[in-house]
């Protein structure tokens, strides 16, 4: 299976180490929109193209993972490339997926492409749990705690402002409501009693911090809805400090069986690189999207919609003498 990669940063970088990782994938080329020529691969022979090019490799390509940011990347280059290609991306503004799965699929089917989006671990492996905890308990509850942790869209949506030379964000939870959740009390609980959102920003010079603080705490479908501190510091403490990409959290599931029985079912992940663990579920994702190809279907889905045997490199009959 030979995989595009657009966008090489460190989601980019972490889909590559994972086609190493995965016998039945191959590295076909990376497409960036800075020069090529300064870009540097850890793949050998492997070429790396301008992203304006992208229509030259058209039938030599099985799947392109999009490796972009979900704030006005992907938006963008998921619908404009399943035009041309089978696609993966891991679109993560949970608000607008609705809109995004819609372009993408009007785009995939009009080309008999097919497009899987939102892939990662949430969305993705944690909507496969949500969505199990729902039907198992249908009169229960769902919770999900992310953190502590770097939020790779988050940071890059701080990134976009004008006036923010770097950023970090990191996403809390609030320990108390994690602590009600799992004694199975089903509490009501809002977006900000469940979550912090920790920021660490670098200025650009003559930038207004007071503006730029504004802007990040009042941005809709990231900050709004949080209580969110906002620290400004110096690139050098910001690469001595803050230079890691762990991320983790939990889903889980709370409800009643019976007359009174009380259960909870719980998912978690702990990561000690939030790209590389994505990069992994894309290219997962990226086997699916070649099966589905080769038996002709056409559109968008998400992980909700793969059967997990198509994510396994392993046959049929593998899975279930090994997992089953």
């Amino acid at each position: 299976m030979k995989i595009g990669i657009a966008g090489y940063g460190n989601l980019g970088r972490g889909v590559e180490l994972a086609v190493k990782a995965n016998p039945d994938t191959e590295l076909a080329a990376v497409f960036t929109r800075r020069n090529p020529d300064a870009v540097k691969i850890q793949t050998p022979n492997v070429p790396v193209a301008s992203l304006s090019d992208v229509e030259k490799w058209i039938d030599r390509i099985d799947v392109m993972i999009l490796c972009g940011g979900s704030a006005t990347d992907l938006p963008m280059q998921t619908p404009q490339l399943a035009k041309m290609f089978n696609v993966v991306d891991s679109f993560d503004t949970h608000a607008k997926i609705p809109e995004h799965f819609a372009n993408v699929d009007a785009a995939a089917k009009s080309s008999n492409h097919v497009a899987i989006i939102s892939a990662g671990w949430d969305p993705g492996l944690f909507s496969l749990a949500r969505a199990y905890g729902n039907a198992i308990l249908p009169g229960g509850r769902d919770y999900t705690f992310w953190g502590k942790g770097v939020s790779q869209g988050h940071s890059d949506a701080i990134r976009r402002i004008k006036g923010v030379k770097n950023a970090k964000q990191y996403t809390v939870p609030i320990d108390a409501a994690l602590d009600a959740v799992r004694s199975g009390s089903n509490p009501e609980l809002t977006t900000r009693q469940k979550h912090l959102r920790e920021c660490y920003v670098v200025l650009e010079k003559s930038a207004d911090a007071a503006e730029i603080e504004r802007e990040i705490k009042t941005m809709p479908n990231y900050f709004a809805d949080y209580d969110t501190t906002v620290n400004f510091i110096s690139e050098e403490e910001l690469i001595k400090n803050h230079g890691g990409l762990a991320h983790g959290g939990f889903v889980i599931r709370t409800g009643k069986t019976g007359t009174d029985h009380k259960h909870v079912v719980e998912f978690n992940l702990k990561l000690d690189s939030n790209p590389e663990f994505t990069a992994n579920v894309l290219v997962a994702c990226a086997r699916a999207v070649n099966r589905f190809s080769a038996e002709g279907k056409s559109g968008c889905m998400t992980l909700l919609d793969i059967p997990p045997a198509y994510l396994s490199p392993l046959s049929n009959a593998d899975l279930r003498k090994m997992l089953l």
